[in-house]
């Protein structure tokens, strides 16, 4: 198939688009290499990618209209997945504009051009943070999201609204994926685990919020990927989505949730980490910061029953493989 990967040189995208080389796809990837973190990072992903002769990549901004617009028309994609976006939940406190052009215009200009060319399927990345202050748990695809607490967040919310109304408007076939806290190998530096492992073999102390009293459902990068893979071969029917996923729309359109199903302390996760580097942490307590929440836990059963697929790698082996790749990246 002709596959557009958007976000192709971040942490997601890479391991997507890596994944489906080798497999008979043309496969084309975007990303507009924006300073949030380190562009050496997101360029060494893309060389990891030049020698996929089935991958190319375009440095395109989604929230330029024009640009996306004759991306669509000039490659006339068959399916789309949209992984690209403005990441972070503290840094939308900073720069929220970032996030309305990236997540909101940047979505949209995804949508129309999946309308206007006869896209089969598009794959998009929702985030676990849609659940916000909900107090439930697990989190379920069926719950209700209507109390975010970060601006990153609410954009994510209004992606899944904006991708269900152009699958009731336009048929077009839409699948939302709400990642609970990925990690592993060539991961974001804003993330936990890049921070974490960087200090500790800095021996540096730790930011540790909520005084440790915190938990996440951790989710190796494999486990995302393969996730992303299986269900960009399900394609919602009208009427069709209600049974794996408990959403009563009639619209093609279905959510998942992508997580590992077993929630992690933040402080056993800091343990891993001590485990796989061989040194001790120094742990800083901070208070909560705002837009954070004290825990994640995902309901995974809809995605079972739609790809027969359930997340696997632990927290010792993706942490472990994780201070390899970075000792080997950074050389120390």
């Amino acid at each position: 198939m002709k596959l557009l990967i958007t976000g192709m040189a971040g942490f997601i995208g890479h391991a997507v688009a890596r994944r489906l080389s080798g497999n008979g796809h043309d496969i084309v990837g975007i990303d507009n290499l924006n300073a949030y973190y380190d562009v050496s990072l997101k360029q060494a992903r893309l060389d990891d990618l030049s020698g996929c002769s089935d991958v190319r990549f375009e440095r395109v901004d989604l929230a330029d209209r024009d640009a996306m617009a004759l991306l669509f028309e000039k490659e006339r994609f068959e399916r789309v997945i949209h992984l690209a976006a403005q990441p972070g939940v503290r840094y939308s406190l900073e720069n929220p504009h970032a996030y309305v052009d990236a997540n909101l215009v940047g979505h949209m200009n995804v949508l129309e051009g999946c309308r206007h060319h006869g896209v089969k399927h598009l794959v998009y990345a929702s985030s676990s943070s849609v659940y916000g202050a909900n107090d439930k748990i697990p989190f379920a695809t069926d719950d209700n999201v209507d109390h975010p607490i970060s601006l990153y967040a609410a954009t994510k919310k209004a992606n899944e609204l904006m991708a269900h109304t152009y699958s009731h408007l336009y048929d077009l076939p839409t699948t939302g994926l709400r990642f609970f806290t990925v990690y592993g190998p060539w991961g974001r530096p804003d993330m936990a685990l890049f921070k974490f492992t960087r200090a500790i073999l800095e021996g540096r102390p730790l930011e540790v919020f909520n005084h440790g009293e915190m938990s996440r459902d951790f989710t190796y990068i494999d486990d995302i990927v393969e996730g992303v893979v299986r269900v960009l071969d399900i394609v919602p029917t009208p009427r069709g989505t209600s049974e794996v996923t408990t959403d009563t729309s009639t619209a093609p359109y279905a959510l998942y949730n992508i997580g590992h199903g077993s929630p992690v302390s933040l402080m056993d996760f800091i343990h891993a980490i001590e485990k796989a580097t061989g040194q001790q942490a120094i742990c800083d307590f901070k208070d909560m910061q705002p837009g954070d929440v004290p825990r994640t836990w995902a309901d995974t059963e809809a995605l079972f029953a739609a790809t027969g697929y359930c997340p696997s790698v632990s927290v010792e082996d993706g942490v472990a493989r994780f201070v390899e790749w970075y000792r080997a990246y950074y050389g120390v």
